[in-house]
């Protein structure tokens, strides 16, 4: 089966190739290939045309938040105080991109999106909800945002009680699930 990603069409062994990296990148090449059941060359190959074509953007690793000094997790949702044109919507990026480089804040997303009655999502990590509340306090000066809607969705690191932390293994072995799935039909 061949999936369509885009203009390029993605092999059945290319995508469960991206599975099994997304489950643990570290594996070499060769582990791979027994997985896979291609030859070792094959997946060097491979991944190396799917870095070069942008299917790989990066290979990371997910720590465990609390033993690095990070007990909180945000997501904020905003919104903005009106439709923004071209010219405002890129000096906002530029003020974001700038704010960012300048405050020392965890955060690892910023993206627009639709829901909720909001306009944006923004992902974070806090040592304490003190250095949260330093983070509210920025996002005032962001004038293009209506503060009067942002919430807020705080998730506490260190509860015991854990249902499905965050790690991308979880989204690849679900990539081998759907394609599974459609394996089978």
């Amino acid at each position: 089966m061949l999936w369509d990603v885009g203009e390029w069409i993605m092999k059945e062994v290319e995508l469960k190739l991206v599975s099994e990296l997304m489950k643990n990148s570290r594996r070499s090449d060769r582990e791979l290939s027994r997985v896979l059941g291609v030859s070792q060359p094959t997946v060097t190959r491979m991944r190396t045309r799917l870095e070069k074509q942008g299917y790989i953007k990066e290979y990371t690793m997910i720590p465990d938040f609390p033993k690095i000094g990070y007990h909180l997790l945000a997501l904020t949702f905003v919104k903005l105080r009106k439709s923004l044109s071209s010219e405002e919507t890129e000096r906002a990026r530029e003020f974001t991109k700038r704010e960012l480089s300048e405050r020392n804040f965890g955060i690892v997303m910023v993206d627009r999106g639709l829901g909720l009655g909001y306009d944006g999502v923004i992902m974070t990590f806090y040592e304490d909800y003190s250095d949260y509340e330093k983070y509210r306090a920025v996002l005032k000066q962001y004038t293009f945002l209506d503060l009067s809607a942002i919430a807020t969705f705080l998730i506490n690191l260190d509860d015991e009680v854990r249902y499905r932390p965050l790690t991308f293994a979880v989204l690849g072995q679900h990539i081998s699930t759907l394609k599974q799935v459609n394996n089978t039909e």
